[in-house]
Parts: structure tokens; C-alpha cells; sequence
């Protein structure tokens, strides 16, 4: 009767427009008001406990990296040689839409940031050049969730601090699985393409233009190798590699293509600093909400549910996966990662999943939620830059949705996709 009356209330805050790291802050107060058992003082204790993590500090760095990538002019530059490489197929914005949010995805580690800066250049584009601007929509947004699996995915370094794991370990997972999704989202875009006869790039191709394309986007390009790499073979940790593409972000920027200024850092730095503190926020509010799911027993009547499926393999990932894309719809990323993954991953080892199976799966599946209705952030800044309807959008998104259910189930049945690269850095 609690959980039901807790998720109650919780779905009745989401819906009246109530911030949800307010909701989730204020019903633990509530209830310990109500039951009297505990002091007030619990509620900030585990708001504390929640962002108590060395880890979490390369989140304000990497979204920073991604704010200086954008200001400084580096997307053009890797839209100019994603062009050059796959603008001449039929329907050559839309592949290059998805070339770009894969190279910018490597430096942002944001879903958003990754749609903002890829959809605010090409979404206009493809409606000038006669794509649906539905399409158009669609396409970037589920293309920038790529921004949240592939390192440096703040997401996966908000998994690892709240799971004690290797944040290198699944920085490595996630690499196939993001490529994988890209791959597959440049076939849906081409089958679409050709239905409609969308146009693509009529330029001759010349190899001299192609080379002079790729030396003009090779600095922003060699970030994410530089934390991938130095990662893997421990010169730094997460942290320092978010600390060092800062550096090298900014002075791409200012020294090389000198297409920032002063004056426009101290504004990106300004916005990367509102944006950690709403992430931080939310993050804090999970924590006396996991707190009280675990006080009334919600978490452990959870996991008792799912493994009653475990004896069959099937079943248990049909059940998983549609409880990962249920919850998405109505919670959002960052708070659906700290309150049940933790829960979510130890029902999938116990069904004799690795632990990194079980964690990209979760990263997949509520990334996703950043780009379904009716609470998805992406979702909604994909649809305000293409000027177009909510529900035509929304519409859209389902061939390019079901991509990533595919990958889903590809994780969970075939484990080299997420364990090959870890192994392989010694990782596992």
C-alpha cells in the first residue's frame, strides 16, 4: 500500500510539471514527517551520501568539453568531413547526421548536448534541402543518445560511482554497442531515403578535398583517443582525462581554429556550471528516494519479482527489456540510473548475465527514455529546433526507437559485443 501510494504521488508531481529533483527530495520529508520514525536530518544525509563520489567529478569536465566543442565552431568541421564520407548515398544529410553525433558523441558525453549541437547545424538543413522535418527530428535525437553510451557518456560515470565499478571498464562496453546503433541508424536512414527520394550530395567526389576535410577535423577527432587510450593503458583516471580534453578543447578553440574568445569561454563555463548544478541536483534528490524505495521494501519487492523469471532466459529479457522502456517513459535518465540500476543489474547477474551486459543494457534502454514521450528531454529539444508538432515527431521516432530495443536484445544474447573490448583492456 506505501509503493502505491509513493509512485502515486510521484506520477501525480511528474504530471502537474513539478521538478522531479523536487519530488524527489520532498516525499522522503514527507513520509519521515508523517511516520515520525526518523530525524528530518536523514533526507539531507542522503542527499550528501548520493554525490559522496571521486568519480562524479568528471561530470562538470566533460560537459564542459562538449560546451567548448560546440562554441567553438567544431561541429562544421565535423560535418564537413562527414559529408565528404557518406553525403554522396542517397539521403546524404541524414547519414551524415548520424557520422556527426557519433564523432561529437566521442567528446560530449551528453545525449543532449550531443542533439543540441548536431540537430541545431543539420536539422535546418535537411527541412531546407526537402526532408520531412519529423524526420529530420527524429533522426538527430535518437542519433545524439549515442552521446550517452559512448565514452565519455556522463551517464555511464554516474553508473559506475553509484555500482563501485571500472569506469574505464564500461567506457570500453560501450564503445560496439554505440557503433552498432550508428551503423544500424545510417540503414534505417537509407531504406527511408530511397522510399522518398531524398537527395544527397551531387558534388564530384575529389580525393584532395576529402583529405583537406579530414585535416581540418583531426584535433576534436584525436579527444576521444586521447581518453580512451590514456584510460586503458592508466596515465589518468576519468577525472584527469575529463581535466586534460578541457585543456585541449580550449585551446583547439582558441589557439588553432580561434574561433573562441575570451569572453565566450567565461559564457560556456558560466552554462556548464548551471547544467552540473540541475545534474547534481538530481543526482542529490535520488538519494533519500532510493533511500525510502528501500525502507518500504519497493526495491527488494522489485528484484523479487524479476527473479521469479530468471529460469527462463527469454522470458526474464522480454521482462526486462520492457521494464527498462516503461520506466523511461515516465523518469527520467539520471534518476532512473541511481535509484534502479543497482537493482536492475543484480537480477541480471543472478540470471547469469556479466555485470557489464547488465549495465549497458540499462544504459541503452533508459538513455532511451531521453527520447520518448511524454518526459524526454531530447525528444522535446530535437522537436523545438525542427519547429514541428510533438506527436509527428514522436510518430517518427519509432523505426530509428526500435534500433535501440534491437541493440537491447543484442547485448543480453550475444556478450562479445560488451565484453570483448573491456577484456581485451584488461579491464575484466
Amino acid at each position: 500500500m506505501e509503493l502505491i501510494v509513493l509512485m502515486g504521488a510521484l506520477l501525480l508531481m511528474i504530471f502537474i510539471g513539478a521538478p522531479i529533483a523536487v519530488t524527489m527530495a520532498v516525499l522522503p520529508a514527507i513520509y519521515i514527517a508523517l511516520t515520525d520514525e526518523l530525524p528530518l536530518s536523514t533526507v539531507p544525509y542522503q542527499m550528501y551520501e548520493a554525490v559522496a563520489s571521486a568519480p562524479l567529478i568528471a561530470i562538470p569536465f566533460f560537459l564542459l568539453t562538449g560546451a567548448l566543442m560546440n562554441s567553438g565552431q567544431i561541429t562544421e568541421r565535423l560535418l564537413l568531413l562527414s559529408r565528404e564520407l557518406v553525403g554522396r548515398v542517397r539521403g546524404g544529410l541524414a547519414q551524415t547526421t548520424v557520422l556527426v553525433s557519433m564523432m561529437f558523441a566521442g567528446m560530449s558525453g551528453s545525449a543532449v548536448a550531443d542533439t543540441a549541437a548536431v540537430g541545431g547545424v543539420l536539422i535546418p538543413a535537411m527541412k531546407k534541402a526537402g526532408y520531412h522535418g519529423p524526420f529530420a527530428a527524429a533522426l538527430s535525437a535518437v542519433a545524439g543518445t549515442i552521446g550517452g553510451i559512448v565514452p565519455p557518456s556522463i551517464v555511464i560515470i554516474l553508473l559506475a560511482g553509484s555500482m563501485g565499478m571500472s569506469t574505464g571498464g564500461l567506457f570500453m562496453a560501450g564503445v560496439l554497442p554505440g557503433l552498432a546503433i550508428g551503423i544500424m541508424l545510417m540503414a534505417v536512414a537509407y531504406v527511408i531515403s530511397v522510399k522518398r527520394n531524398y537527395p544527397r550530395y551531387e558534388e564530384p567526389f575529389r580525393w584532395t578535398v576529402l583529405a583537406s576535410a579530414f585535416v581540418g577535423a583531426l584535433p576534436p577527432l584525436l579527444i576521444p583517443l586521447v581518453i580512451v587510450l590514456g584510460i586503458v593503458f592508466g596515465v589518468f583516471t576519468p577525472t584527469e582525462a575529463g581535466a586534460m580534453t578541457v585543456l585541449v578543447a580550449a585551446a583547439i578553440g582558441l589557439f588553432l581554429y580561434k574561433s573562441l574568445t575570451v569572453r565566450e569561454v567565461g559564457r560556456t563555463v558560466s552554462h556548464t556550471v548551471k547544467v552540473t548544478s540541475s545534474v547534481f541536483f538530481i543526482l542529490a534528490a535520488s538519494g533519500p528516494f532510493s533511500w525510502l524505495l528501500n525502507r518500504i521494501g519497493a526495491l527488494q519487492g522489485l528484484e523479487g519479482w524479476f527473479m521469479g523469471y530468471t529460469q527462463s532466459p527469454v522470458l526474464f529479457t522480454l521482462v526486462l527489456v520492457g521494464f527498462i522502456l516503461l520506466v523511461g517513459t515516465v523518469i527520467e535518465t539520471i534518476p532512473a540510473i541511481v535509484v534502479l540500476a543497482p537493482t536492475l543489474i543484480k537480477v541480471c547477474v543472478a540470471a547469469g548475465f556479466h555485470e557489464i551486459q547488465a549495465s549497458l543494457v540499462v544504459v541503452v534502454g533508459f538513455i532511451m527514455g531521453a527520447v520518448t514521450p511524454p518526459v524526454g528531454i531530447v525528444y522535446f529539444t530535437a522537436a523545438f529546433i525542427a519547429e514541428e508538432p510533438l506527436e509527428k515527431v514522436g510518430m517518427a521516432l519509432i523505426p530509428f526507437m526500435l534500433v535501440e530495443v534491437v541493440v537491447m536484445f543484442l547485448i543480453l544474447y550475444f556478450p562479445a559485443l560488451t565484453l570483448w573490448l573491456p577484456r581485451l583492456a584488461k579491464f575484466i
